[in-house]
């Protein structure tokens, strides 16, 4: 009897070091994938670009999600589906893996256009800035109940890690303009050709300054 409960705790041992072994693996062949996407992503998730997202520490499954959906055309947009396209869902799964691993980067405070317009013209840039990041600090947590904007905590959690069971992105430092141009795609229907989906309905009631003062708060959460 004790050397079949040894036989036993000993399979069980090996199958656990072979799960952790092939979730290695599995980042590790992510590392090699990722070649081509580091040059708009950086070398390990953290892009230098504005415009491109960050992809370190985000979900594996979001990841996942957002390539499958560049592949069937569910997003467009040329550069993104071209090389989805050639990706098979291994492939995806090991990127994914790959970027979650890494830690994302803190952002420096975001910076005015000259273009900008701002209810106090008189205010300094840094002023302005510290302005917005407090106003959609508040909306980010309490959202705006008389327009219907739904907090977004509710989906990102309070500290912007998202939800990942649920399949909602972590957000925090992310890039400020990136969340911009994400948020305004939402709310123009640029992005997703569902127009059921939750983030469109939040952003169409959302004004150009609620947009921005929301990505500038999101980009300084740590």
């Amino acid at each position: 009897m004790k050397k079949q409960w040894l036989a036993l705790s000993l399979a069980l041992a090996l199958t656990g070091a072979s799960g952790v072994s092939q979730a290695e693996a599995t980042a590790e062949a992510g590392k090699s994938k990722s070649a081509t996407c580091a040059g708009c992503h950086g070398e390990q998730g953290n892009s230098m670009v504005a415009t491109f997202p960050k992809l370190a520490q985000q979900h594996p499954s979001y990841l996942v999600k957002q390539l499958q959906a560049f592949k069937n055309g569910v997003r467009k947009d040329p550069m993104m589906s071209g090389i989805a396209a050639g990706l098979s869902d291994d492939d995806m799964a090991d990127i994914a893996a790959y970027y979650a691993e890494h830690k994302i980067s803190d952002n420096p405070l975001p910076i005015l256009n000259d273009d900008d317009d701002t209810a106090d013209q008189a205010a300094k840039p840094e002023e302005k800035v510290i302005a917005l990041i407090k106003q959609g600090g508040d909306l980010y947590r309490n959202g705006d109940l008389t327009r219907e904007v739904s907090a977004c905590i509710a989906c990102h959690d309070p500290q912007g890690k998202g939800n990942k069971p649920a399949g909602f992105p972590l957000v925090k430092s992310q890039h400020a303009d990136y969340l911009i141009k994400a948020l305004t795609d939402f709310k123009s229907d640029a992005r997703s050709n569902n127009p059921e989906n939750i983030m469109h309905m939040i952003a169409k009631k959302m004004t150009d300054e609620e947009i921005k003062a929301v990505a500038y708060y999101i980009s300084m959460m740590k």
